[in-house]
């Protein structure tokens, strides 16, 4: 049974114009369904890959406005937060939410895309354009 990812950069710039091109490829029949699937699953794993190999270290003040854990996902909201990275840059910002999960095999998290078919769900935040 193949590994499956977290979907969490699909909704990063990038993550989002690739499923738009893939999207427009399969309604084109350019490329078939399962096609489009086999893309962005690529694109799944080879993003937490790439995460993974990062050997950067920052760390991060700010004021806690909330924070919860579902399936080993860690969500964390701030405010007035600073981040310093290792090489002594600080960068600043009134509000960020941070997304924390485990390398590796992982159950599909449904951010607006059926994990099962790879479409984007109507109503969900990911099915709205705009």
């Amino acid at each position: 049974m193949p590994s499956t990812f977290y979907e969490i950069y699909r909704g990063s710039p990038l993550g989002i114009a690739l499923c738009d091109s893939v999207d427009d490829y399969v309604r084109s029949g350019e490329i078939t369904e399962e096609l489009g699937r086999i893309v962005l699953a690529e694109f799944d794993r080879a993003l937490a890959d790439a995460m993974a190999n990062i050997d950067a270290r920052a760390s991060i003040k700010g004021h806690l406005r909330t924070y919860r854990n579902c399936v080993d996902v860690w969500y964390f909201s701030l405010r007035d937060a600073t981040f310093k990275m290792h090489n002594k840059q600080t960068v600043s910002t009134s509000r960020v939410k941070i997304v924390a999960c485990k390398h590796g095999d992982a159950v599909a998290l449904d951010l607006g895309v059926d994990p099962e078919t790879g479409e984007v769900i109507p109503g969900s935040r990911r099915g709205k354009r705009g």
